[in-house]
């Protein structure tokens, strides 16, 4: 009940009632040429001038039937896109993954997911108020609690994953080591801010996990995985890409937010345009991997990759509901854990892992720990459940709010 508790913390319109007035003496008749001889009245003229004038002038609820059919097709379809772009961009990214690899193969020769991330954390930036960066200084005991989630307690979790028996067992061993990585880039930032929670906490928690997860993932791989098998990782060539693709964007950004106050206003005005495009971004990283990984996908068979799909689904959900109950049990000793967008931050950037550090590690470990490329296969899917499950999610708690919004105002 009190993790339940926790989580509930978080058509075209008519046109005004004027009646069309009548034209005045002083419009216009396109018919005026007809001849006075026409057999055509004036009362004729009268009405056909009415109803053109009322057609042109009193907007989309008064167009032909023709044109208001197609607007009242159209409308609630955009609705949904608008409501639900980022579980859709990620969907599309798959399903062109699978269709056209060619694309995202290209994509992958020409780093073009680095400049995605890049891209996220410019708009990131540009998006990020000042008094957000306060909130997330106040919220300092959330993000040290998150931070500890992230790096500590939830790779314990790769313990148990790894007493399960699967065929072939790299699947296991895979998902093992991608529940001891630190969280996503870039998607736990980009649905923080579209559930409107604590998104400087977001970035905060994500740059320095991200970073101090360098450092620590070796050692948590080597003493709950391997079990005692040498495991090396790209320190310095990891930290340098992280500062390029997270930390540099972000400071450039925020930069073009402060100085031009032009770009401060714009960014406040087209909030949820820049969401769209930081979506569109995001759907790049599935759409890349799942193209690189096509072939290899196709030669497991469809029960063995479902159940390993199924196995990342509940990964997800066990790291939420651990966050979650965690939340529950800190409240009574923070206020910062009552606050809907402190959680909202903490469940959706605590639950999340990585899939480009997991990349990294795989690569660097050889085939010690099984075929490398069955190791990274059903993480993506994990990587892209996750995503899909949180932004479905995010969803909830926005259309939740709304309905709140329209009790309070009715």
């Amino acid at each position: 009940m009190a993790m339940a508790g926790t989580l509930q913390i978080l058509l075209l319109n008519p046109q005004n009632g004027r009646r069309p007035h009548l034209p005045t003496t002083q419009t216009h008749f396109p018919f005026s040429k007809i001849s006075r001889n026409s057999n055509i009245s004036r009362s004729q003229l009268l009405i056909r001038a009415t109803l053109q004038h009322s057609n042109q002038g009193s907007g989309s609820g008064d167009q032909l039937p023709r044109a208001t059919a197609k607007l009242n097709w159209v409308k609630p379809i955009w609705g949904f896109v608008s409501n639900n772009f980022l579980p859709l961009a990620l969907i599309g990214g798959v399903a062109l993954g699978l269709v056209n690899p060619t694309l995202g193969c290209l994509a992958d020769r020409y780093y073009l997911s680095k400049f995605s991330t890049f891209g996220i954390f410019i708009i990131s930036g540009l998006t990020l108020r000042s008094d957000e960066v306060g909130a997330a200084v106040e919220a300092w005991p959330v993000g040290i609690f998150g931070l500890v989630s992230i790096l500590f307690f939830t790779p314990l979790f790769s313990k148990i994953i790894m007493l399960l028996k699967l065929q072939p067992q790299e699947f296991v061993t895979g998902l093992a080591i991608f529940s001891c990585m630190p969280t996503t880039l870039s998607s736990g930032v980009a649905l923080t801010r579209l559930a409107g929670g604590n998104s400087a906490l977001a970035l905060a928690m994500t740059l320095i996990s991200n970073l101090l997860g360098i450092l620590i993932v070796p050692f948590s791989i080597s003493k709950l995985i391997a079990a005692g098998v040498g495991v090396s990782v790209p320190a310095e060539q990891l930290f340098r890409s992280l500062v390029f693709t997270l930390l540099v964007p972000l400071i450039i950004g925020k930069a073009l937010r402060e100085c031009f106050k032009g770009v401060a206003e714009f960014s406040d005005r087209n909030r949820k345009l820049l969401a769209m495009m930081s979506s569109l971004l995001l759907s790049l990283a599935p759409f890349i991997q799942v193209s690189r990984s096509r072939s290899l996908l196709l030669l497991v068979k469809p029960e063995v990759f479902l159940l390993a799909v199924v196995l990342g689904v509940l990964l997800h959900l066990i790291l939420f509901a651990f966050n979650a109950l965690a939340i529950t049990l800190l409240s009574t000793t923070s206020t910062s854990f009552s606050k809907k967008e402190n959680i909202s931050a903490l469940l959706i950037v605590a639950s999340q892992k990585t899939l480009p550090v997991m990349v990294a590690v795989v690569e660097q470990l050889g085939n010690a720990l099984g075929e490398s490329g069955l190791l990274v296969l059903p993480c993506i899917a994990a990587h892209l459940n996750q995503i899909i499950l949180d932004s479905l999610l995010v969803n909830f708690w926005l259309q939740k709010g709304h309905a709140s919004d329209n009790l309070k105002t009715a």
